[in-house]
């Protein structure tokens, strides 16, 4: 996948030629620095490393350190690895800014969902409450019956259940490309993305 490393900025909205209101999302897509560079002849399939950011010299380790300097580079806050994305005329140490996107053209965003600890069935699976009359009480949230008859007699696998929400690896496809300022190194993409503000994102081309 053809891709960069970003942080998502923020929602706001912009106007068409029409003047049809398009809400977006904001993002600061690279540059990116060229890390790495897989191949097929020396590491068994071709990818290139990306890096975005920069990491404190403190949190950088002394193996990191030899590695990076031995590439002539610093050492990036997130480095990810894109397989089979080829840009021709680059290698390690050469940036890639956020042109490599065009208005118009549908990418797929990919980042870590928002965390909401541990939820019960309403808010994770969206079950019904229970009644508030009639006799209920101490009952009015609860998931209801886990169990079964005699047989088999115990609680099936996979029951929806409370528990953790959130904090998934999550992908959206079909977002397009609204408008993209190369001077700036920001992009905005049709709709909403997972993650929260300043949290890092994937943005690739739509793969089929």
């Amino acid at each position: 996948m053809t891709g960069l490393i970003g942080k998502k900025v923020g929602m706001t909205r912009v106007f068409d030629e029409k003047g049809t209101v398009i809400p977006v999302t904001v993002i600061e897509l690279g540059p990116n620095q060229i890390t790495n560079i897989r191949t097929v002849e020396k590491n068994g399939y071709s990818a290139t490393c990306l890096g975005f950011g920069q990491k404190r010299d403190k949190l950088v380790t002394k193996p990191q350190k030899g590695h990076y300097k031995r590439l002539s580079i610093t050492a990036p806050k997130i480095e990810r690895e894109f397989r089979d994305m080829e840009i021709e005329g680059k290698k390690v140490g050469d940036s890639i800014a956020c042109d490599l996107f065009v208005a118009g053209e549908k990418v797929q965003v990919t980042a870590k969902s928002k965390g909401r600890g541990f939820a019960g069935v309403i808010k994770r699976h969206g079950f019904n409450r229970q009644t508030m009359t009639h006799g209920t009480h101490e009952f009015f949230r609860h998931g209801g019956s886990i169990g079964s008859n005699t047989f088999p007699g115990r609680t099936l696998p996979g029951l929806r259940m409370p528990g953790r929400m959130g904090a998934d690896r999550v992908t959206v496809k079909n977002l397009k490309v609204i408008r993209v300022d190369a001077d700036a190194n920001l992009i905005m993409v049709g709709g909403a993305v997972p993650g929260p503000n300043n949290g890092i994102v994937i943005v690739g081309k739509q793969s089929r």
